[in-house]
């Protein structure tokens, strides 16, 4: 039987940490693996809800007594400060593991080196760097919003194949099909917020939930632009903030306003105006890190699409197209952002694509 890696059995702890993303923040979804001497994978754990327990913590409680002696399999440094918890790098000398496997440091300076040197200085055997990059894209919204105080955007938007998102009569449900209408549903799970306009709150009056059976509890927090505070007092989303978190970002002043959403347990977050009467973005996402927010799927109209990438805000595009074709007098993903000059054009890279359906989708990174 041929001998499993540390690759190996690095991805097994990766794969853990996929399920925890959008549920864990403000802190990073971690997967471990503790395998004892003979290769036999004897716990596995990855971070709980709202950040807690750990994944260390869940694996080494797995294992019980039978991890002295076993290796541990960590995506991200183990934490070294004291929180709720105690530091999982001595919960992991206290367990008597003998390695730990560590994917990438934490940027994190309460951690960043010394979960290791924790490790180091009880004699356990360290190895950083295993599936590094992949744990650098897993971790890259906790990454950004540590590093540099804004959360991950994703921009999601679903059009024609001529790249509309509705007639000229403003209809737009629906271009793509079903299945592709699940797949986004997926990338709402995996989310901490979803972000829309107060455009599309008046004109659809949507849910923005997570409607994929079993995963209903994955619903991210509700985020709507608001700048002048129009969203409607009995709007879906105002009317469900009790049951899933529903923020509006707003300008200052709307008091009444204010305390009318506020009383049905909407969370008003006022933010500074731009020149145009709008939300300051760059200000926005930073309110919003400090708040713990790493990563946030915008589904917003052209609008919105137009503002993030103008503000280069955006760092992953998810572009779902059908087969169909509107023409010229439908409604564009994206309303202008000002370019003028070719070479300033916002320029992605693709990075995947796949069908769902009839349709296709494109994963791009900037």
């Amino acid at each position: 039987m041929k001998q499993k890696t540390d690759s190996y059995y690095m991805k097994m702890a990766l794969g853990l940490a996929q399920r925890g993303l959008g549920t864990t923040w403000p802190n990073p979804s971690v997967g471990c693996i503790i395998v004892d001497q003979n290769g036999h994978v004897i716990g596995r754990g990855y971070t709980g809800f709202g950040g807690r327990p750990h994944g260390e913590a869940m694996a080494l409680k797995q294992a019980g007594r039978a991890a002295k002696g076993a290796t541990a399999y960590v995506t991200l440094e183990p934490c070294a400060h004291f929180g709720k918890t105690p530091p999982c790098a001595e919960s992991l000398v206290k367990a008597e593991i003998s390695r730990v496997v560590v994917a990438t440091i934490d940027p994190d300076e309460r951690t960043a080196g010394k979960g290791l040197e924790i490790l180091k200085k009880a004699a356990v055997q360290v190895d950083l760097g295993v599936c590094q990059t992949q744990a650098g894209a897993l971790n890259q919204g906790f990454f950004k919003r540590i590093m540099q105080k804004k959360p991950f955007v994703t921009l999601k938007t679903a059009t024609s194949l001529d790249g509309m998102i509705a007639a000229a009569s403003g209809q737009s449900k629906w271009i793509t099909g079903p299945e592709s209408r699940r797949r986004g549903h997926l990338l709402r799970a995996s989310h901490d917020a979803i972000l829309v306009g107060v455009g599309t709150v008046l004109a659809d009056n949507p849910s923005l939930d997570c409607r994929l059976a079993g995963l209903e509890s994955r619903s991210p927090v509700r985020i709507i632009l608001d700048s002048h505070l129009r969203t409607p007092d009995d709007c879906a989303v105002v009317n469900t903030a009790k049951k899933i978190p529903t923020w509006i970002i707003t300008g200052h002043g709307h008091d009444q306003k204010k305390t009318r959403l506020e009383k049905k347990s909407v969370q008003i977050i006022c933010c500074d105006l731009n020149q145009d009467g709008q939300i300051d973005l760059e200000k926005m996402m930073m309110i919003l890190a400090a708040k713990g927010i790493t990563r946030i799927l915008s589904e917003g109209g052209a609008q919105v699409n137009a503002s993030l990438i103008r503000a280069s805000l955006v760092d992953r595009l998810y572009w779902f197209r059908s087969t169909a074709i509107i023409g010229g007098d439908g409604v564009p993903a994206l309303s202008s952002i000002g370019l003028t000059e070719l070479q300033k054009m916002p320029k992605f890279s693709l990075i995947r694509t796949g069908q769902t359906g009839n349709d296709i989708w494109q994963e791009y990174m900037i």
